[in-house]
């Protein structure tokens, strides 16, 4: 058994409970979204169909994901410049209190029934204060600059497995716990007061509980050698640039077609329930999976291009076969062509290192600042 101080060290608590938490909130905002956009289209219209339904719901989620996208973009480059200043604590705690406010804020709507735009305010303040873009990046981060070079790739894929399997099992969980209500309790108050307090223990934790583990001599080298870096970095501005514009490709290829199949879950002739929603966002997360596998298997036998190149054939195969899907077993037979989509590339750097191009859910979820963020703190590391 490993010691308190040791046990104290590790960030793996944060990642597992914060995700069940995310995957609670995102079952749970489709279903109030969907009963809310339905409640303000049959007020406004005396013969409301399914089409005006699906319109008032495409056009929330519209100026909900633009928020959400772009304005984490300044405070996640402002959160990053204050942790490379040796606050390593900061980025990854912001980042939860901005969760924290804005999973309160769907409370609020689930419970007061306030008008769902509220959560305009929250995704606000959940931008304002670095939202996924800082929080992931600085995990990574943090991983990095405290792990050995020869070790860094091992640890990062071992984050991001726990961020998969934890959003397998939230997602798995949260729609049976949406329809859990009482006289008292309306349907979802459970779910989304979960996610809530498990946001509350994360910040806790990271507050309280978590130690900063020794950085690395690799790491404190980076540190210490900045004038150098800046020099090899300037060399290697070209793989930034391709990073950024295969970032900002890859976003609005995955990620718009991604948003699109939540406001297909919700009406005809899907019409999902809580329970199939979870599952649903179970079946991605089983993507992620198997990507992960993916990646460790066909890694010794084909190069980094070919995996990649993989991974697009992947996902415009899956995507293309979800425009015809009129049953839910189509759709899971649609999830089952993207088992490669968030497969990783490995890009060379030098003779001895390599930078994780994440292709996966952090390039669907974070925006343009965390490709950025990301490639820059993995590229300095890489050096």
């Amino acid at each position: 058994m490993l010691p308190l101080g040791t046990l104290r060290k590790r960030i793996e608590p944060v990642v597992l409970c914060a995700q069940i938490a995310s995957a609670f909130f995102d079952t749970g905002f489709q279903m109030v979204v969907k009963e809310q956009c339905a409640i303000g289209t049959d007020a406004l219209y005396p013969t409301p169909t399914e089409d005006s339904r699906q319109k008032a719901m495409s056009n929330f989620y519209m100026i909900y994901n633009m928020l959400s996208k772009f304005v984490p973009i300044l405070p996640a480059i402002i959160l990053a410049k204050v942790g490379d200043l040796g606050y390593r604590k900061i980025p990854i705690v912001i980042p939860l209190v901005g969760y924290l406010v804005s999973r309160v804020v769907l409370l609020l709507v689930v419970v007061m029934e306030l008008p769902i735009e509220a959560m305009f305010g929250g995704v606000v303040v959940q931008g304002l204060s670095g939202g996924f873009c800082s929080y992931w990046a600085g995990l990574m981060t943090l991983v990095s600059l405290t792990s050995a070079k020869e070790d860094r790739s091992l640890h990062m894929m071992h984050m991001e497995l726990v961020y998969g399997v934890a959003g397998l099992i939230g997602s798995l969980v949260s729609g049976h716990l949406f329809q859990l209500y009482s006289v008292d309790f309306k349907q979802g108050t459970v779910l989304v007061s979960l996610s809530v307090f498990l946001y509350f223990v994360c910040l806790v934790y990271t507050l309280f509980v978590f130690l900063m583990p020794t950085i690395s001599p690799s790491g404190q080298e980076c540190n210490e050698t900045d004038g150098i870096i800046d020099t090899q970095y300037s060399r290697k501005i070209g793989n930034i640039l391709l990073l950024f514009t295969g970032g900002i490709l890859y976003d609005v290829a995955v990620g718009g077609g991604l948003e699109i199949l939540v406001t297909f879950e919700m009406k005809e002739p899907l019409n999902w329930t809580a329970t199939q929603v979870g599952y649903g966002n179970a079946a991605g997360f089983l993507v992620f999976l198997t990507s992960f596998l993916g990646v460790m298997v066909m890694s010794r036998w084909v190069s980094d291009v070919t995996l990649i190149i993989i991974g697009m054939v992947s996902f415009a195969a899956g995507i293309y076969f979800m425009a015809f899907v009129t049953a839910t077993y189509m759709f899971y037979l649609g999830k089952r062509k993207f088992i490669m989509t968030l497969i990783q590339g490995f890009k060379d750097l030098s003779d001895e290192n390599r930078l994780p191009i994440l292709l996966g859910e952090e390039a669907e979820s974070c925006g343009l600042a965390a490709h950025y963020i990301a490639a820059c703190h993995k590229m300095r590391d890489s050096v």
